[in-house]
């Protein structure tokens, strides 16, 4: 047998594969985001201590119940806010209603715990409200009663004030997609305002609005600042509470995976609701909507529907921080204060761009490399901004603590080199935590701006020799710049406002605005507290104003006028 014939009677020679460099890396970036959340729900499966017994048996029935209770009334007020402010700027004429339907958007600059504080200032024994009554009235301690702004019921109150416009976006989005042929068969049938309303346009809005309330639910059980300002147990005070105070990290992270449990079934129920209605969009036909035309005292009841919120949720708050800064104008160029505010905005651009960088391989990893195990890889790195901030914190501490342990104990037994912290109590865990966190937020808008991106130009570019990272910054990110800014900008404002993970995992000495507001608020000094509050809030309204743009282009056929 000739060598040609032995060279064809062989079996093939295997040819090796080289991996996927994207899709590898697509689905090692999200393991490595998914991490936090992944140690934390394990706790779920070890072996109780006596510190979670002692818990079980003393306060979690606290923290359960005052959990749920705040819920509660925090879906309730949102929902009665959110709602009716969202159809009465999208199908009804009246005075202001241009002002307001942006104007309604403002509560959301201002955080929870900020506007606690200054309600607190303004509401309590000594503050003005309460002074200027006395004054009045010649009344004396104890020969009123007037509402106590410290308690379940304020807590439920402050949050509802700032988080209301998740469903009042959301449902107003909703209202203007909705179909002009609908709105008026349903007046053909003698349906008047009230009766569309609760008809016709609130059954085809209701998907929008249980995701507009289970984010506002979700930043509920999120929140630290506000409770535990008011002295009110919850999850994340009694989170806070067991790493700090009891000292047992094991104990905090079964906390965090029972907090965690009450997020993911507020996320089944809402992409439950959204599978369940899908008849959004009955026609094709979109002008601008026909407006019901208020008149007389229903005028008037819409003017103060609508500015009631703003009101209370932005407008006074805003102002009481104000005449409080400008007591204390001096801070606002002190070496301190200016340091605040370099670690602050230092730490939310850094924040930012990394958030942005890592949306935009994963976004077009999935583009480039569509599959299966991409795109649930997208949506488990994106699922960290549905988890509360004290739950990331935890979640980053416990696997970089013993990676730092572990890398110590090493150089220690072959060098007698001790490495000390590497990562956790550094700015590195810090970030991360932060990636972790609002990922999801620059991710959902990279992956809005590529999908309106034919892929017609993608095969082009590539027909032309560009390899797909050329693609990507040459083609995709000038057209995407509008967005790319956008995310940028979201992320970096919800850092700056982030207050329980960067209270847990900053470096020691190490202070943000948002730190700094909680500890002079904590200590009763709310005056001094007011800078650095009234700096987070002016850095809040610029996401208010790109929302704002946004709601008011959502309407198919450019409907202008909304």
């Amino acid at each position: 047998m000739n060598q040609d014939a032995v060279q064809a009677a062989a079996p093939p020679a295997r040819t090796w594969h080289r991996p996927d460099a994207w899709r590898t890396g697509v689905v090692l970036t999200a393991l490595v985001l998914a991490l936090p959340v992944l140690v934390v729900f394990a706790h779920l499966f070890l072996p109780s201590t006596d510190v979670w017994q002692h818990l079980r048996e003393t306060v979690l029935r606290d923290y359960v119940v005052n959990s749920l209770l705040l819920m509660l009334g925090v879906g309730a007020g949102v929902l009665l806010i959110g709602i009716p402010t969202a159809w009465l700027v999208s199908l009804c004429e009246f005075p202001g209603r241009r002002i307001f339907q942006w104007a309604l958007l403002l509560p959301l600059a201002m955080p929870a715990y900020i506007i606690a504080y200054t309600y607190t200032g303004m509401l309590d024994f000594p503050g003005p409200v309460q002074t200027q009554l006395r004054e009045w009235f010649g009344w004396g301690y104890g020969d009123y009663w007037f509402p106590e702004i410290r308690s379940l019921g304020g807590a439920m109150a402050m949050l509802s004030l700032v988080l209301y416009p998740y469903v009042y976006l959301l449902a107003r989005a909703a209202f203007l997609e909705q179909s002009v042929c609908v709105l008026e068969v349903s007046r053909t049938l003698g349906n008047g305002p009230w009766a569309g309303f609760t008809r016709v346009a609130l059954p085809l809005a209701r998907p929008a609005i249980i995701t507009g309330l289970s984010l506002a639910l979700m930043e509920t059980l999120a929140d630290y600042g506000t409770v535990a300002y008011f002295g009110i147990p919850t999850f994340t005070t009694g989170i806070f509470r067991t790493w700090f105070g009891m000292a047992d990290p094991a104990a905090a992270a079964q906390l965090s995976a029972l907090l965690m449990s009450f997020v993911f079934v507020l996320i089944v129920l809402e992409r439950w609701s959204r599978r369940r209605a899908r008849f959004h969009h009955t026609s094709s036909r979109y002008t601008q909507l026909p407006r019901y035309q208020l008149r007389g005292w229903r005028r008037v009841a819409a003017v103060a529907v609508c500015a009631l919120p703003v009101l209370l949720g932005f407008v006074l708050p805003a102002l009481q921080l104000a005449n409080w800064a400008a007591g204390t104008t001096e801070t606002w160029m002190s070496a301190e204060f200016l340091r605040l505010v370099w670690n602050s905005l230092g730490l939310a651009a850094i924040a930012a761009l990394l958030a942005l960088a890592l949306a935009l391989f994963m976004a077009y990893g999935q583009r480039l490399r569509p599959s299966w195990s991409n795109a649930v890889a997208v949506r488990v790195a994106g699922m960290g901004y549905a988890v509360p901030g004290t739950v990331i914190a935890v979640g980053v501490m416990l696997p970089f603590a013993w990676l730092d342990n572990t890398v110590d104990a090493w150089m220690r037994e072959s060098f007698g080199i001790s490495t000390g912290l590497i990562l956790s109590g550094t700015l590195v865990a810090l970030i991360f935590a932060y990636c972790v966190r609002f990922l999801a937020v620059s991710l959902q808008t990279v992956e809005a701006a590529l999908g309106k991106i034919k892929p017609s130009m993608d095969d082009a570019a590539r027909s032309l020799g560009m390899p797909p990272n050329r693609v990507l910054r040459v083609v995709h990110m000038p057209i995407m710049r509008g967005s790319l800014l956008t995310a940028l900008l979201l992320v970096f404002v919800d850092v700056l406002k982030e207050l329980p993970a960067t209270l847990i995992l900053r470096p020691f000495n190490f202070n943000t605005l948002a730190v700094r507001t909680f500890e002079l608020a904590s200590d009763e000094r709310l005056a001094d507290a007011a800078s650095a509050a009234l700096a987070i809030v002016i850095a809040g309204i610029i996401p208010v104003i790109l929302l704002s743009r946004t709601i008011s282009r959502s309407r198919p056929g450019h409907d202008t006028a909304a």
